[in-house]
């Protein structure tokens, strides 16, 4: 089993689809969980504070730290297999193939910005409020502001007062609309959906799916950026336990 998950193309593209899989469903879960300080920012740091430095947290991060690392090594090898199996064929193509999408072609390149993307927002988010925790440490200093690593709403609302994190953001959230469209597809055609009355289906939950995903965040970020000084005034005495 072992060999045909590592060695066979079958089987990588199998792992790609499981690991993409898990990720999708994290990043459904994560955007649910940002729409929430729309609605109450309380709520929303409440939250951040059930999902500390507590060990199913931290349990769950590193499970995720290992499905990201998993999802995108596959995604190099596969695609330098495909790069080597194409041989000279490769400079010979003039022609995009009929149904082959633009995000299907740069994939690679698509998911370095995501993790770019992901880097960043580790900084501003991950380093700030969890690792802040593990270290011991009761508050983070974000510019001019003390921050609780629970105080999730204060942070987001800071780190998007920012007009050039907000585009940032747009732009990581966009490779990732374009990421999806492809992956999620792409995901259920490797266990066998697909046949002619399947594929057109796939697509179109596809891009249903990655739609309501770039929306959820990029009106998350938009909202806070436009709200920034009252969600700042509001929760720059917020405590944890309140």
């Amino acid at each position: 089993m072992g060999c045909f998950l590592t060695n066979s193309s079958v089987g990588k593209k199998l792992v790609m689809s499981i690991s993409g899989c898990f990720l999708v469903l994290f990043i459904l879960f994560h955007m649910s969980m940002n729409l929430t300080v729309l609605f109450s920012r309380e709520a929303y740091n409440m939250i951040c504070e059930f999902l500390g430095a507590n060990w199913y947290a931290l349990a769950g991060t590193a499970v995720l730290a290992a499905g990201v690392a998993v999802h995108f090594i596959y995604a190099f090898i596969l695609t330098i297999d495909n790069y080597r199996a194409r041989g000279k064929q490769r400079y010979a193509v003039t022609v995009q193939e009929k149904g082959v999408s633009w995000a299907s072609k740069n994939m690679l390149v698509l998911g370095l910005i995501v993790v770019l993307g992901l880097a960043i927002h580790l900084i501003h988010f991950w380093s700030k409020m969890q690792l802040v925790e593990v270290l011991g440490e009761h508050f983070a200093q974000v510019g001019e502001y003390t921050v609780s690593p629970a105080n999730g709403a204060l942070l987001m609302a800071i780190t998007f007062s920012k007009w050039y994190n907000v585009v940032i953001y747009l732009v990581w959230f966009a490779a990732l609309w374009f990421h999806l469209t492809h992956g999620v597809w792409s995901m259920f055609q490797t266990v066998g959906f697909a046949n002619d009355t399947w594929y057109p289906r796939l697509k179109c939950v596809a891009n249903i799916v990655a739609t309501l995903i770039f929306l959820g965040f990029a009106v998350v970020a938009v909202a806070c950026y436009l709200n920034a000084d009252s969600y700042i005034s509001e929760m720059v005495t917020w405590t944890p336990g309140m």
